[in-house]
């Protein structure tokens, strides 16, 4: 199976093997009783996140437990998906 390197490396998070490159704590959020957090202002802006976007919501488990969730723009999630099985999808029809 191909990929096409160029798509795929146009993804911000391509590779978790080097953590530090892209990854950083950037802020702590608390959860109220109704399980509501507010992501804070700087990084909405930071990351381009306005009223009305969607977020897709991926957790990561070991050992039967929820260990890490990451949040990624809905439209960003749906562009990585298509760089990774556009190419697959071409090669099987």
């Amino acid at each position: 199976m191909k990929v096409a390197q160029k798509d795929i490396s146009e993804n911000c998070c391509e590779s978790a093997g080097d953590v530090t490159s892209c990854c950083k704590v950037e802020a702590l959020v608390s959860v109220d009783e109704r399980g509501q957090m507010v992501l804070p202002k700087e990084l909405r802006e930071k990351a381009n996140i306005r009223a009305g976007d969607k977020l897709a919501v991926v957790s990561w488990e070991k050992d039967g437990r929820v260990c890490c969730i990451s949040l990624t723009k809905a439209e960003e999630l749906t562009n990585m998906v298509k760089a990774v099985l556009g190419p697959v999808m071409k090669e099987i029809l």
